[in-house]
């Protein structure tokens, strides 16, 4: 159990220590923020295109960072012989992957909070074509948050030696949820034509806490993809899996229901990540019910757990020099 614990620790201080995994979290939280103030003359639906936006932008960054995340973690270590020098020791292969799937789970929940925190800020400072942007709380958010990070993250670094990678991405966390909690406090605007105060939507929580297991599901997949394969053919296995899944229902429900043998088997073996995205719910007033996140995460057990199975597979017959 302690070798289990210390493999998934390394595996998540190699991720959050890469520059790569800094600057994913950095862009994508202000990418976020900055489609708060966008005017995009929707005829009344801007509010809605910038949640959408939001959980579009969360979904695509838990991708690269999947991918990114197991190819440099697995891959690299197979390809530079570190995996061989750590199974030479009584590890076992299978605690090695699945040491390394807690390490990479953890780091990339780390990233999709920090995703989180910038969207829920978003949420309130969006506003319709009558109304103005909130850059108040967008100065607030980048100065006192993200460019503070890494003034901090240097001044550490030159002056104590410490790593400026992970001492800037724990300021992100910590800062970034300061900032909102002190943007919370202030008086918040109207969002325009309606007149109703700007408000935080917090069924992003509920939304993004699913937008993490479809991220969990993916980083399994990745796992097991770069146990054969390296960073770019990683890369298009997971985005070819995330279309397919996307599009599932309109690809294969139809033909399942007709008795289409292939289509029955594609339908069910490829993840349909319309279950974990809830864009259409934030539009209205309903709410997220946790029996569905209750189903939701039984969902993600069984697909990460088959997922695993297969990636004990090919790294168990994998040939390590």
């Amino acid at each position: 159990m302690r070798q289990f614990g210390t493999i998934a620790f390394n595996a998540f201080m190699e991720v959050v220590q890469q520059p790569v995994f800094l600057l994913l979290m950095t862009c994508s939280a202000f990418f976020c923020v900055f489609l708060s103030i966008v005017p995009y003359f929707g005829f009344g639906d801007d509010v809605q295109i910038v949640k959408t936006s939001l959980l579009a932008v969360s979904l695509v960054t838990g991708l690269l960072g999947a991918v990114l995340c197991a190819s440099s973690s697995v891959a690299r270590e197979i390809r530079s012989g570190t995996a061989l020098a750590v199974l030479s020791k009584p590890v076992g292969r299978a605690r090695f992957i699945l040491g390394k799937y807690l390490g990479l789970s953890g780091a990339l929940s780390i990233l999709i909070y920090t995703n989180l925190v910038a969207c829920l800020l978003a949420s309130r400072m969006a506003y319709d074509a009558y109304g103005s942007a909130d850059t108040f709380s967008f100065g607030i958010y980048c100065f006192g948050g993200l460019l503070a990070s890494y003034v901090i993250g240097g001044f550490l670094n030159y002056f104590l030696q410490v790593r400026f990678v992970f001492t800037t991405v724990i300021a992100l966390v910590v800062l970034t949820t300061a900032m909102f909690a002190i943007i919370l406090s202030t008086e918040a605007a109207t969002t325009g034509a309606s007149a109703d105060p700007r408000t935080v939507d917090w069924r992003l929580i509920p939304a993004s806490v699913l937008l993490l297991f479809a991220v969990l599901i993916l980083t399994a997949l990745a796992l097991a993809c770069s146990t054969r394969l390296e960073l770019l053919p990683t890369l298009a296995v997971c985005s070819g899996v995330l279309f397919l899944g996307l599009m599932s229902d309109w690809l294969f429900l139809e033909k399942t229901e007709d008795g289409i043998w292939w289509a029955s088997i594609l339908y069910t073996v490829i993840p349909n990540w319309q279950n974990f995205w809830l864009a259409d719910v934030l539009s209205g007033k309903e709410t997220i019910p946790l029996a569905y996140l209750g189903q939701a995460f039984l969902y993600l057990i069984g697909y990460t757990g088959a997922t695993l199975t297969g990636a004990l597979w090919l790294f168990e017959d994998r040939e390590l020099t």
